[in-house]
């Protein structure tokens, strides 16, 4: 150990000489997910959890030699639970250090508690625009791309395609409607072409029954049957309710891009750039199993406030909330530069992956879209579009 790394860590000692203590809260629930619609993918318990402890394991790796410890404390409620009252129970120590895997409407009820006002929530759940926009909160940083951050990176993909005319399939849901919300917005904003929107309204019924994929081979060509010409099928299927159905079952030999067929995500299994390969292994051998997007988020959102206690030497939530939030904040996040909050609205600037079923396509912001202060922010709502009224500096 350097002398230089011996004085940081005495300084960061607590009087008794152990190391000073910074504590990590992940608020979960325990909500009712969707099963998979392949085999091939697990049923996960763990899932965000498991990336929060590898993120705060890689945390201690560091701050072992600067006398610091990072302390994960799951705090998971069940279905039927209250994470409001979870949170209160938290917040009666003090200002606290909050992993968020939560639903909108649990995470803004938890960010408007007035004992909350100086914590640290990272979101690692939800991507809906609103949080980053009209419902934007000044304690609460969003890990996961948004919407129109997805939507956006797909839709500049596509351009420099010259793939320019996008048939839009999307489904019933509220935040099915968001996410094709998000499209349209991308259309507008690139010179892309919406040339026709249809509503997924069939029940596709039971895949698993001996006859199941006999009724999905019939509906999905009769939903995409006499459609305005177009280059791509682009779905708004938030839940994979049957966007996954439309691959190779189209009445034309289209190309499927959205929430299925070509993605646009944080994080995939096939992604190895960057020495990404390192973070997936590690996650394997920690996990056992591969790592999922919100493993990724919630690996980010550990190391965000590991770096932030790093940099700043300091175990104090207000001190490390000044610095996250401030100009000087970075995080390695295996994307190829250094990722950054927005301040305007608390998003982390990052590229995001175009990804198909098996590899990497291609990684966006793409060549030619540009900005004048970071090439990431082509991507989402920029300073002058946002509806979020925090308080910032431009940075």
């Amino acid at each position: 150990m350097a002398v230089g790394q011996v004085q940081v860590a005495a300084q960061n000692l607590a009087p008794g000489g152990e190391p000073k203590t910074i504590t990590i809260h992940y608020l979960g629930k325990a909500y009712k997910e969707p099963p998979p619609l392949s085999l091939l993918e697990k049923i996960l318990t763990d899932e965000g959890l498991a990336g929060a402890k590898l993120g705060v394991h890689d945390n201690n790796s560091t701050g072992k030699f600067l006398g610091q410890e990072f302390v994960l404390q799951p705090e998971i409620v069940p279905e039927d639970g209250d994470p409001v009252a979870k949170a209160q129970e938290i917040f009666k120590i003090g200002d606290a250090l909050i992993i968020a895997d939560l639903e909108p409407s649990d995470l803004l009820a938890i960010a408007d508690l007035p004992e909350a006002a100086n914590s640290v929530i990272l979101n690692v759940r939800s991507d809906q625009d609103d949080l980053r926009e009209q419902d934007c909160r000044q304690n609460v940083f969003h890990i996961l791309p948004s919407y129109a951050m997805r939507a956006d990176a797909l839709a500049q993909y596509l351009i420099w395609k010259r793939w320019n005319r996008w048939f839009l399939v999307t489904g019933k849901t509220a935040k099915d409607k968001a996410y094709a919300q998000a499209v349209k917005r991308a259309a507008k904003r690139f010179g892309g072409k919406i040339v026709e929107e249809r509503a997924f309204e069939f029940d596709a019924g039971n895949r698993r029954t001996d006859s199941g994929h006999q009724q999905i081979q019939t509906k999905m060509p009769e939903l995409t049957q006499g459609a305005a010409s177009h280059d791509v099928v682009w779905t708004a299927d938030v839940g994979d309710a049957f966007g996954t159905y439309l691959l190779f079952r189209t009445y034309d030999p289209d190309p499927v891009v959205g929430t299925q067929g070509l993605v646009a995500v944080a994080w995939h299994r096939a992604y190895e750039q960057y020495a990404g390969t390192q973070l997936q292994n590690a996650f394997e051998e920690a996990a056992g199993r591969i790592m999922t997007e919100r493993d990724y988020a919630a690996w980010l959102a550990a190391r965000v406030f590991g770096e932030a206690a790093t940099r700043t030497q300091e175990t104090d939530v207000s001190v490390l909330r000044e610095y996250i939030n401030s100009k000087d904040f970075k995080v390695a996040g295996f994307k190829g530069q250094q990722l950054t909050f927005r301040p305007w609205n608390r998003q982390l600037r990052q590229p995001v992956l175009i990804i198909g079923p098996q590899a990497l396509v291609s990684m966006s912001p793409q060549d030619g879209f540009l900005h004048p202060h970071y090439l990431t922010d082509t991507l989402g709502f920029d300073a002058p579009e946002s509806k979020c009224s925090l308080p910032s500096q431009t940075r």
